[in-house]
């Protein structure tokens, strides 16, 4: 295109800074520096350039001076390329309309003129540059309309494949419209407002518009309403944070409202006050004048202040939880971690769908992101995702909560289903409580878990550990449908469903945190753990309040050994448990983190404990071995472990040593030819070596592994190693290199 020049635009300065300043990050990516208009005649200055530049403007700077109806022509140029960030809202506006002109002393109109929407002026000054149109909510009414503007869309990358793809979350919708009080008055204004809402600046009849909306925002901003809203969101809000770590948002119909929110919330809860913006859990984003009155002009932030508070709700480990606003973080605002959306405003068609995008982003283990609405915008979601649809896109943006409530209730009953199964290990069970089953039952009892004495909690959730093991495939299958309950379940609390069960839950979490901690990663990427940790708290209370703390040791009923020797009194003592299936998957743990350790200095050995390991596990899994047997065979696997530690001593090597020595006595031919006083000294110096040509960078340098490809085979042809045995000796020999290389650089 002969070195275009590139306009991108947007209707808000915080949008024009955000996307500015991203640009600006990547100065070297595009070569060139991009500038930002500061006003209309920075703008004219900046385009009518002969070619180039990387221009950011809002469409605001493409107004008409003196209330013309034209546009003074900026370039003729066919190489410009607008870009329409958010195009669903100014884009429009090429029909003229008669506006009133009113003098500015009197405000008394005296006279009328012919205006036009942004789309029009903007095209005035550019006629033949190319337009581009970015949007999450392309809109096909009859007045506006996203594909008349741009032309038809190049690609659509809607909900359902956003989803699928891991980039965003479902968003889930609760309406609360019964939980404060609206009036009937209230309920049939909200029905009929309509386009007096949309920011296209055609509304016919301003003033009764402008009358309506102060009516409905008095109604809305009710003190008594105002108070239960509060109370609402606060109760909400605390019983969602205990399961479900992450922030909220609050959106307010005016900043009057918004004011009379925050002194509700902090009266409620004073803790959540500061007056230092870079403190408290709870603050306003907006902008206030002194004409506002104090009570609004003390939530009055300047541009860097809301850079400031913006950085801070971004901030996972920030204390502020709850923002309230009117307009602003509306759209292309980006916190991962919020997960709710209050919405106390009248907002419909791409307003909506540009707000309740705000909790669909992707953080951790975040199920979904939640909408509660107290203002009955449910028809009004419909009616956008009708606009959405006819544009080619797919997928739901909300699903009702009831769907998540419903998934919550089938994902419980199918865990509780394994108690219901009978578990090979009962009868073991059975011999130290008799009562962990129902009476002439297979079916184990974990209710009795909420009518003991603290102390003998821990017993119950270890013979549920147990009772879990003796199944088929039972430690998998429970992990995975207990985290897929308790997504559910984080996304329909404080619903009274999920309080009703939360205590169960909190239970079969607590059993599932045992047995995730028995899965140990294979150090070579096979044969890892299936269990899946979710960022949802458990919910803790007194009953699981012993629990919080413990480790696989308590778990298990022992004293935390000394690991690093498997010494012979701990492996006496896994031997002896009562729960034998508990002691197989520690013992498991224990020697995947041991051989997981050693291969990060020794792969030859490592890899060859690690294939015994497995093998026992597989034996054992195909039914050859017993539970007592497969312990006695992991038992040995950690005696051969501890004589591997002292092989070095025996040979008379370093740790280091002993590893090239492992790696040269693969090949037997080469042993018995060479002999082990020469393996020994080839594998001293291969160390030497090795250590002294290892660089940071030498394992993606292809030139630095090469050297020590070639410095390997002279060592080997230096000490007579068999020609025909080299190629494997050094291949393994390079593999372990590079572990080591790894280890002395870092040391």
């Amino acid at each position: 295109m002969q070195n275009p020049t590139i306009l991108v635009i947007t209707d808000r300065n915080d949008l024009d800074d955000q996307l500015f300043d991203t640009f600006a990050n990547s100065k070297q990516l595009l070569r060139q520096e991009p500038v930002q208009a500061k006003d209309r005649a920075h703008l004219k200055e900046l385009l009518k350039v002969a070619s180039g530049g990387i221009v950011f403007a809002t469409i605001q700077k493409f107004l008409p001076e003196d209330q013309k109806s034209v546009y003074e022509q900026l370039s003729a140029r066919k190489n410009i390329v607008v870009i329409a960030d958010e195009a669903h809202r100014t884009q429009y506006g090429f029909e003229a309309s008669i506006k009133e002109v009113k003098d500015r002393d009197t405000k008394e109109k005296i006279g009328e003129r012919i205006a036009y929407g942004f789309a029009k002026y903007m095209r005035d000054a550019l006629p033949n540059a190319t337009y581009i149109g970015f949007t999450g909510t392309p809109i096909e009414g009859t007045d506006v309309n996203t594909p008349q503007v741009f032309g038809q869309y190049v690609d659509v990358y809607d909900i359902s494949q956003a989803v699928a793809d891991g980039a965003t979350v479902r968003i889930y919708y609760e309406s609360r419209l019964a939980k404060v009080n609206l009036d009937e008055e209230g309920k049939r204004l909200i029905e009929e407002f309509d386009k007096e809402l949309e920011e296209d600046e055609e509304i016919t009849d301003q003033q009764k518009a402008k009358a309506k909306y102060t009516k409905l925002e008095a109604i809305v901003g009710n003190e008594e309403r105002i108070k239960n809203l509060a109370k609402d969101i606060v109760t909400h809000c605390e019983q969602r944070q205990k399961v479900f770590d992450g922030k909220g948002m609050i959106v307010a119909m005016s900043r009057r409202i918004a004011a009379d929110l925050y002194k509700e919330f902090i009266a409620l809860r004073p803790e959540w006050h500061d007056e230092d913006l870079s403190k408290g859990a709870i603050k306003v984003v907006m902008t206030s004048t002194s004409a506002d009155g104090p009570e609004m002009q003390r939530h009055n932030t300047t541009k860097q202040q809301r850079k400031n508070l913006a950085e801070r709700m971004k901030d996972p480990a920030d204390p502020l939880r709850l923002v309230i606003v009117r307009d602003m973080w509306l759209t292309g605002f980006d916190a991962p971690c919020l997960h709710t959306l209050y919405i106390d405003k009248p907002m419909r068609g791409h307003n909506l769908m540009q707000a309740i995008a705000r909790v669909n982003r992707v953080f951790k283990d975040k199920p979904g992101g939640l909408i509660v609405d107290y203002l009955g915008v449910a028809t009004d979601l419909k009616t956008a995702l009708s606009f959405y649809s006819d544009a080619g896109g797919k997928g739901e943006p909300t699903l009702d909560l009831e769907k998540a409530i419903a998934l919550m209730n089938e994902k419980f009953e199918v865990v509780q289903q394994f108690f219901n199964e009978e578990a090979k290990t009962q009868k073991n069970i059975v011999a130290e409580e008799p009562e962990a089953y129902y009476a002439n039952s297979f079916k184990f009892n974990y209710k009795r878990f909420f009518k003991v004495e603290a102390k003998e909690k821990m017993s119950i959730i270890l013979q549920s550990e147990e009772h879990i093991l003796g199944l088929q495939d039972g430690k998998m299958r429970f992990i995975r449908e207990v985290t897929l309950l308790s997504q559910a379940f984080a996304l329909s609390i404080p619903h009274p469903r999920a309080i009703e069960i939360k205590d169960d839950i909190a239970f079969l979490q607590a059993v599932k945190a045992r047995l995730v901690k028995f899965d140990g990663a294979s150090p070579f990427g096979k044969g890892g753990g299936e269990g899946f940790e979710t960022a949802i708290k458990q919910i803790v209370d007194e009953a699981l309040s012993s629990d919080k703390v413990m480790d696989i040791f308590e778990a298990a009923g022992m004293a935390k050994p000394d690991i690093s020797i498997l010494s012979d009194e701990f492996l006496l003592e896994v031997k002896g448990m009562k729960h034998q299936n508990l002691a197989l998957e520690l013992l498991k743990k224990l020697l995947n983190d041991e051989i997981k350790t050693r291969s990060k200095t020794n792969l030859v050995k490592s890899k060859k404990l690690l294939e015994m390991l497995e093998g026992a596990i597989k034996r054992y899994q195909n039914n050859l071995l017993t539970t007592a047997e497969i312990i006695e065979e992991l038992i040995n696997i950690a005696k051969e472990i501890k004589e591997a530690d002292k092989e070095g001593e025996r040979l008379g090597l370093t740790k280091d040593e002993v590893a090239f020595y492992n790696a040269l006595e693969v090949n037997d031919s080469a042993v018995m030819i060479l002999g082990d006083n020469q393996l020994k000294e080839i594998a001293r110096e291969i160390t030497d070596k090795v250590r002294a040509n290892a660089t940071i960078d030498w394992t993606i340098r292809e030139s630095a592994r090469a050297r020590l490809m070639v410095i390997v085979k002279r060592t080997l042809t230096k000490w007579g190693y068999p020609p025909d045995k080299q190629a494997k000796a050094i291949e393994t020999v390079l593999k372990q290199a590079e572990l080591m290389a790894n280890f002395f650089t870092k040391g």
